[in-house]
């Protein structure tokens, strides 16, 4: 009796451990039609550059059964630091799609298919801000608005982040989950172990003045 109750016992929390949904401990993006960017002039400043030896963009997707973590490799982009003041200033990056890579390789050559990312037809994804806000969501010490073009389709993306400068580092830290099918990804996946729509990203990144 004993013995069954701790099988039984054991069996439940794996159950509630594999359904957990990444995205419910994480802020949520707000996703709206696309914003107007900043002329180049408007954001003039100190540079400091994204590159993949500085910078990551990760990201934690699940299904009913799981989740997987992946990142992609292949990226590069520049801050517009102004004034000494992030809200005046422009994040920008440009990322590799097909340099995606997860925890298993299965998943990491269906991510590239027409299924999700579809590589083939849209190599790159972007991001460009349009607004810095002080303040953030959970404490975060701002709020970044931009336009992200991922998979064909450019969206505005507002979601909290936290900002430091030294006059040699650049740092952005941020976690915050989007939904999949605002940019037209939409597989499902098998009907008994459905994917879910809500992706967490998690942006490391770490500008060096160029």
């Amino acid at each position: 009796m004993r013995s069954s109750l701790c099988v039984t016992t054991l069996s439940l929390l794996l159950f509630v451990a594999a359904c957990h949904n990444p995205a419910s401990d994480t802020s949520k993006a707000v996703t709206a039609e696309p914003g107007r960017q900043a002329s180049p002039q408007t954001a003039a400043g100190q540079k400091y550059l994204i590159t993949p030896q500085n910078s990551k963009v990760e990201f934690t997707a699940s299904k009913v059964t799981g989740s997987h973590n992946g990142s992609f490799q292949k990226l590069n982009g520049e801050i517009d630091y102004v004034n000494n003041d992030p809200a005046k200033s422009r994040v920008s990056i440009t990322i590799d799609v097909s340099s995606v890579e997860t925890d298993t390789a299965r998943l990491t050559n269906h991510l590239k298919t027409p299924d999700f990312f579809d590589v083939a037809k849209f190599p790159q994804a972007q991001f460009v801000s349009t607004e810095i806000k002080p303040g953030g969501d959970r404490g975060a010490s701002h709020t970044v608005t931009g336009n992200l073009t991922l998979h064909g389709v450019t969206k505005s993306v507002t979601f909290p982040a936290t900002i430091t400068v030294s006059p040699d580092t650049a740092t952005v830290d941020s976690n915050f989950a989007i939904n999949r099918k605002d940019f037209g990804i939409n597989f499902a996946g098998a009907a008994d172990d459905l994917i879910r729509d809500e992706v967490v990203m998690k942006l490391t990144i770490r500008g060096t003045k160029g």
